[in-house]
């Protein structure tokens, strides 16, 4: 068996993507072996994890003001300040200073504790290949230098963009220099991989001459709902993960609910939306203003798990597109759950993007850009939920097991045996 070495730090967004390619890739004929920072939790007894000691570049920092080191210091920065607006000064600020103390990464500081340990894992394994995957970027440019010392096959993977992130939030100067350091890492690798069709374009683009292959995430055979959870008695409409304030949109899916509870078509006591994840002040405030105090409830983020098991229980899965047109080529790993969750999906704002074409294919949700068409949808589901006690689910099974992690694991196999051949 042909072992692999895997680049990344696990616990930045828990990186599903990663622990389960990791754990599928040996069905195909590779042993993963993952270099990690070390973890806040117990790591996945079934994978081969190396740990390594890891210092945060805000640590000092961290510990002269008492923030808490495993929540967000952005948002702890904000709550002292009792920033509740999408956007603030503070915002500014923060967005500035972080630009030039956290460049090329955050967890830039990584890197001399990941180098001593890859060259003596490299040394001692018999490693076939090198697979980074970003967030951290700072997983490509340790990757960068084992290539270039040990000539290695190296397979960059991007579960988000590095200077084409959707959601880059530095200035013009900032993102020249990450442009250029992406070109100068990127220039020795042997391949690239990006989640979709789209994104994939946009790294050709500026990887001329690169391999670059497109694998969506996905979701892991082994949470499938099956046997189907029991429903909730209410009409509960479920959203878990996170909301990036400037680039998703709920205030749609309100307004809809609002006429539609107003004008008695939908009765207040028997829905049920429910927010898991930061709890958001901006968020609140739009509730209360459209009148739903009682109807939309944040729980606040909870374990996983959890949100699985809110996910299965729900009537329908809330899912909020990037509203800005060049996001088009952007997946969420949240819609991949959903999948796994097998109950339907309404997908709420933005434009035709990969989104669309997902559940179009697989019969698993419906796309509803506007407010009319939100209200006529849930005009449509909420009349089904009084008639039959639930919504029904439509996914097509055969489409939606393209989009499994074992699936996603082949993909992957593929390209590093054509790389070792190589």
């Amino acid at each position: 068996m042909k072992r692999v070495l895997i680049v990344t730090r696990l616990h930045y967004r828990r990186n599903v993507r990663v622990e389960r390619l990791a754990r599928y890739l040996v069905e195909f004929g590779w042993r993963p072996i993952i270099l990690t920072p070390a973890l806040l939790e117990n790591p996945d007894p079934q994978l081969t994890i190396i740990e390594t000691p890891y210092r945060h570049v805000l640590d000092f920092w961290r510990r002269l003001f008492r923030f808490n080191p495993d929540e967000d210091i952005r948002k702890q920065i904000k709550n002292r300040f009792k920033v509740t607006s999408k956007k603030s000064p503070v915002d500014f600020l923060l967005t500035l200073g972080g630009g030039i103390i956290y460049y090329p990464c955050p967890d830039k500081n990584w890197k001399p504790f990941a180098i001593k340990a890859a060259s003596e894992i490299l040394q001692r394994e018999g490693i076939n290949a090198v697979i980074s995957s970003s967030p951290p970027v700072i997983s490509h440019i340790i990757a960068g230098e084992l290539k270039a010392e040990y000539k290695i096959p190296w397979l960059a993977d991007f579960r988000d963009l590095w200077s084409q992130n959707h959601n880059y939030i530095y200035g013009p100067v900032r993102k020249f220099l990450d442009t250029r350091l992406e070109l100068k890492t990127l220039s020795i690798a042997d391949a690239l991989v990006t989640v979709s069709h789209p994104l994939a374009e946009k790294l050709a683009a500026l990887h001329k001459g690169k391999s670059v292959y497109a694998i969506t995430h996905g979701f892991d055979p082994a949470e499938v709902n099956d046997p189907p959870a029991n429903l909730t008695a209410k009409f509960t409409i479920t959203y878990t993960g996170s909301i990036y304030a400037t680039k998703q949109d709920p205030s749609r899916l309100l307004a809809a609910l609002s006429d539609l509870t107003s004008d008695g078509t939908i009765d207040p006591a028997e829905v049920e939306v429910r927010f898991y994840g930061l709890e958001l002040g901006w968020l609140a405030r739009e509730v209360e203003e459209y009148g739903l105090s009682g109807v939309v409830r944040q729980y606040r983020r909870v374990p996983r798990q959890i949100a699985l098991e809110r996910q299965r229980e729900s009537q329908l899965l809330l899912l909020l597109k990037w509203e800005d047109p060049q996001e088009r080529g952007t997946y969420t790993g949240k819609v991949f759950e959903y999948l796994a969750a097998r109950r339907p999906v309404l997908a709420t704002g933005g434009s035709n993007d990969v989104i669309d074409e997902l559940l179009d294919k697989t019969k698993a949700g419906i796309c509803t850009p506007t407010v009319e068409d939100i209200k006529n949808m849930l005009k449509q589901l909420y009349q089904e939920y009084k008639l039959k006690g639930e919504v029904a689910y439509q996914g097509v099974e055969s489409e939606i097991n393209k989009y499994s992690h074992r699936e996603m694991a082949s993909k992957f196999a593929g390209i590093l045996g054509n790389l070792v051949r190589k």
